[in-house]
């Protein structure tokens, strides 16, 4: 397996870090100093610059860090999920890396499902089983 490289390796431990009570913390304690030096400085406008600057380049980072992370997680729940159909004997294959579809793909198979879904609570409230397929042909053997 290809080694990550050193940029998804940072922001994985920097957006694990980022998300620890003790940073929370720290960052809280942060903003409570640059509070109560406030009248240090009379409430100068270098004084609120400091806090403005601060948090402005910190979350402009991290927004970059944690997108790469939040990209990765979901590629490999993807992954997951589509290893997950493609072994499943009665799934509809076509689902398939269904991110990769266009937005009206996408409507088109989501209205496909609700209709199902609609389907299958009529079923239901009709006292039938709505159980699919597979499940259908197991309890038909027994």
């Amino acid at each position: 397996m290809k080694k990550r490289s050193k940029f998804s390796r940072f922001a994985q431990k920097t957006a694990t870090l980022a998300g620890r009570p003790a940073i929370f913390a720290g960052a809280t304690l942060t903003v409570l100093l640059w509070a109560t030096l406030g009248p240090l400085f009379g409430y100068s406008d270098t004084w609120q610059l400091v806090i403005n600057t601060g948090t402005t380049i910190v979350t402009f980072l991290m927004v970059f860090l944690i997108q790469n992370t939040q990209n990765r997680d979901a590629e490999a729940v993807h992954i997951k999920l589509d290893e997950i159909l493609r072994a499943t004997a009665d799934s509809n294959k076509a689902l398939l890396n269904l991110e990769e579809l266009d937005e009206e793909e996408l409507d088109a198979i989501r209205q496909q499902y609700l209709d199902l879904a609609e389907g299958a609570r009529t079923e239901s409230r009709q006292g039938r089983r709505t159980t699919g397929g597979a499940e259908r042909r197991r309890r038909a053997k027994h």
